[in-house]
């Protein structure tokens, strides 16, 4: 996939192309449903699918105090948008001038002088322009005076576990991560929420009670809910590694505050991987896949009762786990009796 970040590079871009426009933060079912339409149309048009993000959000760039957590960093936006038939994409990066562009000089500006699309693909919410004053509608106005198509595809809902059918969007599944309601959002984004972030040493308290982890340098991304949850962890010399990695190895995570040794601890984020012999002496990133909320954190009167616990949850995530993987590809891992 050709990566364009350049008004030099936009120069490059081919005309004649399908375009859709977004955040994109999550690559979320919705979004996945937009991408499926425009690379159908690309296909039947013999042109190349181009999509076109920001870097950061624009609300960061624009109203900072309103912008909203990310759940995407931009490593795995681009590979997850690789994965979904995405041939070019332009990354615009810190775009103040062309974000104060009004809805018409934006389409006369930015698409017509210099992507030159014959279709663009956007959902029925779609905004843009300064003080987001252009929407579908006018997007399908203007296409119809400068010379291209406009193609609107519906939203995308899912049935959660509240039973309740929700449309999917990226405000819901923030929602449901500040929650700590992972599996919902998985469901929504149509993968595991994964977090990603470089190794920093610990206190070792885990270690001292029988249960090492790993821990996370908190990352800019939304991190779920304080809690106890079961997970896969991915290990990887390089954030890109970290963000795009396949690997599953099973884990039980831990973010919060440690309060059984005391209220100054800062926020932890923490994984006991729960395979055999695991050794990661060399790994500087891993990442984190959040399967399933197992408890919310609580402080223990000793040691004791907390390792107690740590090898419940242990054994509970293991079931969630060999569940999840035996769903998916029909193995299992090997157990770890901790």
């Amino acid at each position: 996939m050709k990566i364009f970040e350049t008004l030099t590079d936009f120069e490059k871009i081919k005309p004649g192309c399908v375009l859709s426009i977004g955040n994109f933060d999550g690559v979320h079912l919705g979004h996945q449903k937009i991408l499926n339409a425009a690379k159908k149309i690309a296909l039947e048009n013999s042109t190349k699918l181009l999509a076109m993000t920001f870097e950061p959000h624009p609300f960061a760039i624009l109203n900072p105090k309103n912008s909203p957590g990310v759940l995407t960093p931009l490593q795995l936006k681009v590979h997850l948008l690789k994965s979904f038939g995405v041939d070019c994409l332009i990354v615009l990066k810190d775009s103040r001038a062309l974000l104060n562009l009004s809805a018409n000089k934006f389409v006369d500006e930015f698409l017509v002088k210099m992507v030159k699309p014959v279709v663009v693909v956007e959902g029925d919410d779609f905004n843009f322009g300064s003080g987001r004053d252009g929407n579908v509608n006018t997007l399908d106005n203007l296409g119809k005076e400068k010379g291209f198509d406009v193609r609107i595809v519906k939203p995308q809902t899912v049935d959660l576990s509240n039973c309740q059918n929700q449309r999917v969007s990226s405000t819901l599944i923030r929602n449901l991560l500040i929650e700590g309601n992972v599996s919902d959002a998985a469901v929504a984004l149509g993968r595991y929420y994964r977090l990603a972030g470089r190794i920093i040493t610990g206190k070792g308290i885990g270690k001292k009670l029988g249960f090492p982890t790993l821990n996370m340098q908190k990352p800019p991304q939304i991190i779920p809910a304080e809690g106890v949850y079961a997970g896969f962890v991915q290990i990887a010399d390089t954030f890109q590694q970290a963000c795009t990695s396949e690997e599953k190895l099973p884990a039980i995570f831990s973010i919060g505050k440690a309060e059984t040794f005391g209220c100054e601890h800062p926020i932890n984020i923490e994984a006991h991987i729960l395979t055999e012999n695991f050794q990661a002496k060399t790994a500087r990133y891993f990442a984190m896949d959040f399967v399933k909320f197992i408890r919310g954190q609580q402080k223990f009167d000793s040691k004791t009762d907390l390792a107690a616990q740590i090898k419940k949850d242990c054994k509970t995530a293991l079931a969630i786990l060999n569940l999840s993987l035996a769903q998916s590809n029909g193995s299992k891992f090997g157990i770890r009796n901790s």
